[in-house]
């Protein structure tokens, strides 16, 4: 039960996250174009356009992270082994950004992180391998007892 709880729960989380992280990308480029300001000759032009692509790139990598958590959380099994990877690394990127985070943006953006990584590396042990179950072990041989003569 709480596999599944957790499993919604991260996906959720990552389909807010994908909301957020496109929208502030498109805050982001549109005001490098209407500041009309370049870094270092780049065009201004260009940054904005690369803002928005790589906004919407990294929401739909989200996206996609959340809607591989949806089947798990609803059939109660574990991902498949292309979505554990992609999982992984959504995990992995959470990690970096949350480390990033803690200097540029502040700690309540690190925790919003370490939230969803805590959420994502959850769902990812909770639906681990199960342990084998132990079989009844047969009685070993005994040596014949000798004939009588």
């Amino acid at each position: 039960m709480v596999r599944r709880l957790v499993a919604f729960l991260a996906a959720l989380v990552l389909a807010a996250e994908a909301v957020g992280v496109v929208v502030v990308n498109v805050v982001l480029g549109t005001v490098v174009r209407n500041q009309e300001m370049s870094l270092a000759g780049t065009d201004p032009e260009v940054m904005s356009r690369g803002t928005w692509v790589l906004g919407g790139v990294f929401g739909a990598f989200l996206l996609l992270c959340a809607v591989l958590l949806v089947p798990a959380g609803a059939r109660d099994r574990a991902p498949g082994r292309v979505a554990r990877i992609v999982l992984v690394c959504c995990a992995v990127v959470h990690g970096v950004l949350g480390a990033l985070t803690v200097g540029l943006v502040g700690w309540a953006a690190f925790a919003w992180m370490m939230v969803a990584l805590g959420l994502i590396v959850f769902a990812l042990v909770a639906y681990g391998p199960e342990p084998a179950r132990a079989e009844p072990r047969p009685e070993p041989e005994q040596p014949a007892a000798p004939a009588p003569a």
